[in-house]
């Protein structure tokens, strides 16, 4: 398992002659439709929505909707022509003592959204360092994800973090939280820097102070709080959920419900394709870099999946073990051969045909992850090679059995909210998903693949050719003629 990145905070490039992208949606869309302001409360006392409108069921018939949200925003606001600032603007905790690695303040970007009571706050990837070596290289190579210093004053959101209904059809509304990730310690550290070891993990305790920053802007009132994260910050979410729960629960915050949405979070501890030393985070194996890293942290785990795990606290680092544990809804995000696994596990993808042993290995791959997921409730989990997804702009058109992560993710929200009111979940919205066919790409609607080297899209069919896959040997294991196969290839199924 591997939580490194790079300046963007995610995962290095996989060592690939191939990279995944969706062209379709535009990095900055022009022109951009700005969603109507937010509406204030004269009192933030009053437990009434000031917003009584449902933005909910817009994902058919966009245009329709849009204009009729700027009808409403020109009606409420003679102003509204002029900019309004969706940027979430950059807050330093206010509790000094708890730090990002090198002693400099942590904190976070909000932007409020007060006629919501729905709050979002999401945990930045970036892998993670175990020893002062690569600690040290990390801080010369990569400080955003060490140190404070050089964040800037404005963030704007993307994903689900967007403001725009178009991009975020669910949750644009919502009060936004980016917590940028400066412990590199997988969210989990709770160790003030000393002159011996020279850095602070304090990721746990980061997650803490911001929620108790945020109670003092609008989070006591709030209904909902969605505790999200990608990569690195997808394990946070599993490992810190039921802390931030509990945490709120003993301040007397007993009414927010808390929930956890993990995404490409959720590493198996499994062997690697080749064994290698443990010199770094790119070639150490997955249990043994959390095995030094937990020590070297200080790092903090679950309470119930520490008490299943005394002595091998490591375990809870992982999806499937420690998922049993958490008491808190928890949906989880995973792509079935997902770049940063396959890297911790020495499948290098270097622009030659994979061997038949690296096919297989990365087929069980999708096996294993799908046997791991099998009992988790909320998930949604595509056959596609990639790494993150809830933050990209085209995170709405990846689609496993007919329906997209929003629209699963509205599922979810309601199935809960009838399940608090003891009625039945509705029908056709579903929670569990996951992609049944077997190779990686074979879901149409996955991340467009180019080639790295000549910039051309790849089809399903030249991208597996690409990685070595014998159409004529794999038709005969399926017991069927290779020209349906690549037929079935071509249409998704």
């Amino acid at each position: 398992m591997k939580l490194r990145g790079p300046a963007s905070g995610g995962l290095p490039q996989v060592r690939s002659s191939v990279r995944a992208e969706v062209p379709r949606r535009p990095q900055n869309p022009q022109p951009r439709r700005a969603p109507p302001p937010p509406t204030y409360r004269a009192d933030r006392a009053d437990t009434t929505e000031s917003f009584p409108l449902d933005f909910t069921a817009v994902e058919e018939n966009m245009d329709n909707f849009m204009t009729q949200v700027k009808n409403l925003a020109q009606s409420l606001y003679p102003c509204s022509a002029q900019k309004l600032d969706y940027d979430m603007k950059l807050n330093l905790l206010e509790n000094t003592s708890v730090t990002c690695n090198d002693g400099s303040p942590a904190g976070y970007y909000l932007k409020e959204s007060r006629g919501s009571r729905r709050w979002l706050i999401f945990l930045e990837g970036g892998w993670y360092c175990f020893n002062k070596e690569n600690c040290d290289s990390r801080y010369e190579t990569m400080r955003r994800l060490m140190s404070s210093s050089k964040w800037p004053q404005t963030k704007t959101g993307t994903g689900i973090l967007s403001p725009l209904p178009e991009e975020n059809p669910h949750w644009w509304n919502a009060n936004m939280v980016f917590i940028p990730y400066c412990s590199s310690d997988v969210w989990s550290g709770a160790t003030a820097k000393t002159e011996q070891n020279g850095y602070a993990f304090m990721g746990s305790l980061i997650i803490q102070e911001v929620v108790k920053d945020l109670l003092n802007k609008g989070l006591d009132n709030a209904k909902v709080l969605l505790l999200a994260g990608s990569s690195a910050g997808g394990t946070g979410v599993l490992l810190n959920v039921d802390r931030v729960a509990e945490l709120l629960e003993g301040l007397g915050h007993t009414g927010i419900q808390v929930r956890g949405l993990s995404d490409s979070g959720w590493f198996l501890d499994n062997k690697q394709y080749h064994c290698t030393d443990c010199v770094d985070t790119v070639s150490c194996a997955p249990t043994e870099t959390i095995k030094r890293g937990i020590k070297y942290w200080g790092g903090v785990v679950p309470e119930r999946c520490r008490q299943t795990h005394q002595g091998e606290e490591w375990n809870c680092f992982f999806g499937y073990r420690v998922f049993p544990s958490i008491k808190s809804p928890v949906f989880v995000v995973q792509w079935l051969f997902d770049e940063a696994q396959l890297t911790v596990d020495n499948i290098q993808l270097t622009g030659q045909p994979v061997q038949e042993g690296q096919w297989r290995y990365i087929q069980n791959l999708g096996i294993e992850l799908r046997n791991t997921l099998k009992d988790v409730p909320a998930m949604f989990a595509p056959a596609c090679l990639s790494h993150e997804v809830i933050t990209r702009n085209y995170w709405i058109d990846v689609q496993v059995k007919g329906t997209s992560l929003p629209r699963a993710l509205h599922c979810w929200d309601r199935s809960l909210h009838d399940n608090r009111n003891n009625k039945a979940p509705p029908k056709g919205c579903p929670v569990h998903l996951i992609d049944s066919c077997p190779w990686p790409h074979c879901n149409p609607t996955c991340p467009t693949i180019r080639d790295q080297f000549t910039g051309q899209e790849m089809n399903v069919i030249q991208f597996l050719m690409h990685m070595g896959f014998d159409v004529q040997k794999m038709a005969q294991q399926q017991g069927m003629d290779p020209s349906k196969l690549l037929g079935m290839l071509s249409s998704g199924s």
